[in-house]
């Protein structure tokens, strides 16, 4: 082996192996639900990036494959605790939880003439949605396909829009599907720069 390709082989091993790390605090972050691990698994992230920001030259495709496939693992796992983590910071817990995963929300004021209750839970199901969103947007830049994202916001919308009538829906809707779109393309760009 010559040196170059001491340091590819170097520079992939490091990479991966920061990518695997971002995975596991991922990981404990979504299992434990603390935020001191999406922190952790936010500031691996972003070394790998800088690591992949790095120009050299093109390793062994298999290590750009097993990066794809760290990064798809990573996106849908780490973006759900990476969205609870920036909603707790816009909302600060002024939103209070519902029991299937959603918040509740105050119905208007004309919908308490009937036999509705006064509050009732929105935005349910939001972990299985953002996953699947995850894997829709890496997957489409992934494949090249970065109007993608296009079709999975609207798909998104069009399946919410009934339930976007109060203020605090709207809010954590929007924070939300941000940070979990921002953290969806940083996995994506991640194995962009490494393999460009």
């Amino acid at each position: 082996m010559n040196t170059f390709s001491i340091l590819t082989f170097l520079y992939w091993v490091i990479l991966l192996l920061t990518t695997l790390g971002s995975l596991v605090f991922a990981a404990l972050a979504f299992k434990l639900q603390r935020h001191a691990f999406t922190i952790g698994s936010i500031a691996a992230l972003v070394a790998a990036l800088v690591i992949a920001s790095v120009p050299t030259l093109a390793g062994p495709s298999s290590f750009g494959i097993v990066l794809g496939m760290l990064a798809l693992a990573l996106s849908v796992l780490g973006g759900g605790p990476m969205a609870v983590f920036a909603l707790n910071l816009a909302t600060r817990g002024s939103v209070a939880p519902g029991q299937h995963g959603g918040i509740l929300v105050g119905n208007p004021p004309s919908a308490l003439d009937s036999a509705e209750a006064a509050v009732h839970e929105v935005l349910r199901g939001g972990l299985a949605i953002g996953m699947l969103e995850r894997f829709a947007v890496t997957g489409a830049i992934l494949a090249g396909f970065p109007e993608g994202i296009a079709v999975v916001v609207a798909i998104k919308g069009v399946g919410r829009f009934t339930e976007l009538s109060s203020a605090e829906s709207r809010e954590r809707f929007i924070i939300g599907t941000f940070a979990s779109l921002i953290w969806a393309c940083a996995c994506a760009a991640l194995v962009s720069l490494a393999i460009s």
